[in-house]
């Protein structure tokens, strides 16, 4: 196809940061792009959005060899390109999140485990910023991811909320914050979507 470049391309180009080629991206490389987020977005239970300058290129990856037993993944991306596979997979885009350099976490295991690495890995490198993030369909904050971290795992979620109702989640509604109220909203969305059949 024909190669078309738009006035704000080398600004844009240059916000993907130093894992990406210095080269222009062209437009089938940024359609390649597309695909991969897009793939990566309908497929993550949790996308949590940092600000990863001033990373070196070891504390990339050892937060990646962090991350990888626990099925998740952390990639460098493109805020207009990010934002487009967003709408394409029909998910809200966060645009106050992705702004800047940005880099995000792909959550397919247990999320609290990976929110609590992710969290872990941002104390101690006093470097990497979590901005907030993605859960299902709803924007949560950076105290949303935080919170993500301390929830028991998901067996033990499911057995709490489905057995053990003897303390109504209704309950415990009124006793969280307002974003934390969203997020449990979000938990019960997600508690029902695991009892489900394995949806296409």
């Amino acid at each position: 196809g024909q190669l078309r470049r738009s006035r704000g391309d080398s600004r844009s180009d240059s916000d993907h940061g130093r894992e990406v080629e210095g080269l222009a991206i062209t437009r089938e490389k940024k359609q390649e792009l597309v695909a991969d987020y897009l793939g990566q977005v309908s497929r993550a239970k949790l996308i949590i959005i940092t600000d990863y300058r001033g990373l070196t290129v070891k504390q990339l990856q050892d937060l990646r060899r962090t991350l990888a037993p626990l099925q998740a993944s952390f990639q460098v991306t493109k805020n207009t390109l990010l934002k487009r596979a967003l709408h394409e997979a029909g998910k809200p885009i966060p645009e106050d999140l992705l702004a800047g350099t940005t880099a995000v976490s792909y959550c397919f295991g247990e999320i609290p485990a990976i929110a609590k690495a992710m969290g872990d890995f941002a104390r101690t490198s006093n470097i990497l910023q979590i901005k907030g993030g993605l859960l299902g369909n709803q924007i949560i904050t950076a105290e949303g991811v935080r919170a993500l971290a301390d929830l028991p795992p998901r067996e033990v979620l499911l057995a709490r909320v489905v057995g053990g109702l003897q303390a109504p989640i209704s309950g415990l509604v009124t006793v969280l914050s307002g974003p934390l109220r969203g997020l449990l909203n979000v938990l019960e969305a997600r508690r029902r979507q695991l009892e489900e059949p394995a949806a296409a």
